[in-house]
């Protein structure tokens, strides 16, 4: 921008005295990038705010172990415990009750129609209002499994946060169900 004033200063018959007075001084710049940078980091802070306030909605309820328990032990058909591990990591063990199905599947699975998830997964697809408890191997697949039927129009969502880390802790057997 610099070179620009300069070419136009040259070509007209200004005095080289004027010229140097329209030219901004060095330290008012880095003053002027530094004021940018300092409103840029107030900007970024306040999406960043609006966005965690804007997903506290989605954050789904957390199960205990202590609350899960009861429930392997007398299973609803209103409910479901969905593992969102892959297969391989399911025959380590899997917590009674629970159905498998991985989350690398869950969100095209979810818009799938009841009669062809029954037929690709063995159980019938949840409702939008049924409960559904998700787990995985530390609660993280299972956080993102919760996002994910969330955006599917599921309401009633919860996520084993202790997952199956937790489970065979507690269990000490290490195996769950086959």
């Amino acid at each position: 921008m610099l070179r620009i004033v300069l070419i136009n200063a040259s070509r007209s018959s200004v005095r080289p005295g004027l010229l140097t007075r329209g030219v901004v001084a060095p330290s008012r710049l880095l003053a002027r990038s530094l004021s940018s940078k300092a409103h840029d980091e107030q900007a970024l802070k306040a999406a960043r705010k609006l966005n965690d306030k804007l997903q506290e909605n989605w954050k789904s309820p957390v199960l205990t172990y202590e609350q899960l328990k009861p429930r392997t032990l007398s299973p609803s058909t209103d409910a479901y415990l969905i593992d969102v591990r892959e297969p391989d990591e399911v025959m380590q063990g899997s917590i009674p009750s629970s159905v498998n199905l991985p989350l690398s599947v869950l969100a095209n699975s979810l818009n799938l129609n009841a009669q062809a998830f029954r037929s690709q997964h063995g159980f019938d697809k949840p409702g939008k209002a049924q409960e559904i408890v998700f787990y995985c191997r530390s609660g993280k697949r299972s956080a993102s499994a919760c996002d994910i039927a969330r955006r599917n129009g599921h309401e009633n969502i919860i996520n084993y946060e202790g997952s199956w880390l937790d489970w065979v802790s507690r269990e000490g057997n290490g195996r769950g169900s086959p």
